[in-house]
């Protein structure tokens, strides 16, 4: 007989009635009150691209060229790539990567020369082009760094293989990563997704996955040596369209880390919305999580053992206990999250969306349910 937990019975309830419950009181402990407040960045275009760096910095990019960043962990500063530089004003700046409160590198996302890298070390003052993509075929989706020195481009298939390049030189110079391109080889109609600057991951000092979809099956790439080799895993998230997919990989240590998605299409749809993997990457288990509905990111809360949140059109939600129960942060649609402890997290969103993390400290549990 299959054992039910609390939140695997709420998720199966029909969405009415599920309501019905929260409206009563009697889901305190998969819904909570909204654990974000609100804060005026003084702009209105999408944000995609968020790294917290402390409690105190954080940087976020989206359309027309717009960087803010934070300094005080409250007040918001337009440093965009568009007013140093008006040619920028059409490129869409999907990722970001902070690294102090003067030092940042932002990737637009884009056909061919519309994806770019450019960077600052003074804070936005200016803002220096690093590279262009050369692949006139090709669209980057995220970026990601291990160290201010090292880091990695992920983007869409070109002549059939994903395209990951490496630099190590703090992105002013980039190359491809793997020895044996096959390795990267896609699917028919394979792609990733350039929603909120998660599609690849990495940690520690050698480790990088990265998550697909649009094919016939989703799948998770590992590699262990900072891109040189490649292996992959299939996942039970669905496909087979292009709004359809893995959007988001994370991992907080080497072996247990999530990867969410769904259909951007549906953002309330029911449906397997989450993977696990206990083993690095190697294999994954349907972990559905709440909220219900399309997810277009997960992070690890840094410092506590198995702890994500995850966020996206359908809301946000955090497990403490690596996908054993989930808890509801709000309904408030969002593209991407992060977290520099278990307090102090930001989210952004559609419309110059900014939220601060306004809930309870986000501990690990593990202790509560070994």
């Amino acid at each position: 007989m299959k054992k039910f937990t609390p939140v695997s019975l709420l998720q199966a309830l029909p969405k009415t009635l599920l309501h019905m419950l929260l409206a009563c009181g009697l889901t305190a402990t998969a819904y909570a009150q909204d654990a974000w407040k609100k804060i005026d960045a003084g702009i209105n275009t999408e944000l995609r691209g968020l790294s917290v760096v402390s409690r105190n910095v954080a940087w976020a990019s989206g359309a027309k060229g717009t960087v803010i960043r934070t300094i005080d962990g409250e007040n918001w500063e337009n440093v965009s790539i568009s007013t140093k530089l008006p040619e920028t004003s059409a490129l869409d700046f999907r990722d970001i990567q902070g690294f102090d409160k003067f030092t940042a590198i932002a990737m637009s996302a884009g056909p061919g020369k519309a994806s770019t890298i450019y960077k600052t070390t003074d804070g936005g003052a200016h803002w220096e082009l690093m590279t262009v993509n050369g692949e006139a075929t090709g669209f980057w989706d995220a970026i990601d760094f291990w160290d201010a020195q090292n880091g990695v481009i992920f983007g869409d298939p070109v002549n059939g293989q994903f395209q990951v390049l490496i630099t190590h030189d703090g992105g002013k110079t980039w190359k491809n990563s793997a020895q044996d391109l096959s390795q990267l080889s896609a699917l028919a109609n394979e792609g990733a997704f350039a929603a909120s600057g998660t599609c690849i991951s990495v940690s520690g000092k050698k480790d990088v996955w990265f998550a697909t979809g649009g094919a016939e099956k989703t799948r998770v790439f590992h590699s262990a040596d900072r891109g040189l080799t490649w292996s992959f895993a299939e996942t039970a998230i669905a496909a087979g369209a292009p709004p359809k997919g893995l959007f988001s990989v994370a991992f907080s240590d080497a072996q247990y880390g999530f990867a969410v998605g769904g259909d951007y299409q549906k953002a309330k749809a029911e449906g397997l919305n989450a993977v696990v993997s206990q083993d690095g990457g190697k294999s994954w288990v349907a972990a559905s999580a709440l909220p219900v509905g399309f997810l277009s990111v997960v992070i690890a809360v840094p410092g506590q053992e198995k702890t994500f949140v995850v966020g996206g059109l359908a809301g946000s939600g955090v497990t403490k206990d690596g996908g054993r129960s989930w808890e509801v942060l709000g309904e408030t649609p969002l593209n991407a999250v992060g977290f520099a402890d278990a307090l102090h997290g930001w989210a952004v969103g559609p419309k110059g969306l900014v939220m601060k993390y306004a809930g309870k400290r986000l501990v690990s549990n593990l202790n509560s349910v070994k």
